[in-house]
């Protein structure tokens, strides 16, 4: 039916003010064609945002000419198909790249802050919005003096990595940015998950989340304001998780509450 004879749905106002997919008429019993194909559409993105290979040296190289060493490590899953069917895989670090990183981090100070990044479970959220967030993030840090481990890419990892990461290189605080589940709409949405003290057995309630950070949800520099707010804090009180408070206010909107939860 062409979209001239779909009745129309006295929702369609409320479209203006919302990507979900409210008001998308109908025809008869079923959805109109091009709201299926809409639909679809959304669903392969979604399916690609997961089922791509991730290049951690690719990335790698874009994220050194923001002027911090990086090193490329990797999870015990051996590749996405495992990772995908054995979440726990994705919690752990290879045998080799755990001494590797427990070998180097022996001739280095302790640092405040451990940055890693992973695809996590969309590949294009941690290709595209990771280096925008970075962008803004780092020079934040550097001013406040804040001393940071090299960046650390990892492949195939879910957010608990971030604990033995950030204990091995003795880290007060470990942050990690991955690849979020893909919605409907929302296949390249970006992570950033905080813990102070990260260590093995950590638990979601000891860490902060900020959610949806892509250009249509919550943008890669306001997102970036807002970390730096957060583990300021988290550095002063050293806490985090449900124990941390969210203040901050950007521009004109009300405070937001970082959300709670696991990839």
């Amino acid at each position: 039916m062409s979209d001239e004879l779909v009745p129309a749905d006295p929702w369609s106002p409320l479209r203006a003010y919302t990507a979900a997919r409210i008001a998308l008429g109908r025809s008869g019993g079923s959805l109109p064609t091009r709201a299926q194909l809409d639909f679809r559409l959304a669903h392969a993105r979604a399916r690609d945002a997961v089922l791509a290979e991730f290049d951690a040296e690719a990335l790698a190289t874009k994220l050194r000419v923001l002027g911090e060493p990086v090193r490329v490590v990797d999870s015990a899953a051996p590749d996405r198909a495992e990772f995908l069917q054995h979440p726990n895989l994705g919690r752990r670090l290879a045998e080799a790249s755990r001494a590797t990183l427990a070998g180097s981090a022996e001739t280095t100070p302790r640092c405040d802050l451990a940055i890693i990044v992973s695809d996590g479970l969309s590949t294009l959220a941690a290709t595209t919005q990771t280096e925008p967030v970075l962008v803004a993030l780092l020079p934040l840090l550097r001013g406040d003096g804040w001393n940071l481990a090299p960046v650390i890419v990892a492949r195939h990892a879910r957010v608990a990595l971030q604990d033995e990461i950030g204990e091995i290189l003795r880290a007060q605080i470990s942050l990690m940015l991955l690849g979020e589940r893909p919605g409907l709409g929302s296949a390249d949405s970006l992570g950033a998950y905080f813990t102070y003290a990260p260590a093995p057995g950590r638990t979601d309630a000891d860490r902060n989340c900020i959610s949806n950070i892509r250009t249509g949800g919550l943008a890669p520099a306001k997102a970036a304001r807002k970390l730096h707010a957060l583990l300021t804090q988290a550095r002063q009180l050293r806490v985090s998780g449900v124990v941390l408070k969210d203040e901050t206010v950007l521009g004109d909107s009300a405070p937001e509450k970082p959300a709670l939860g696991s990839e």
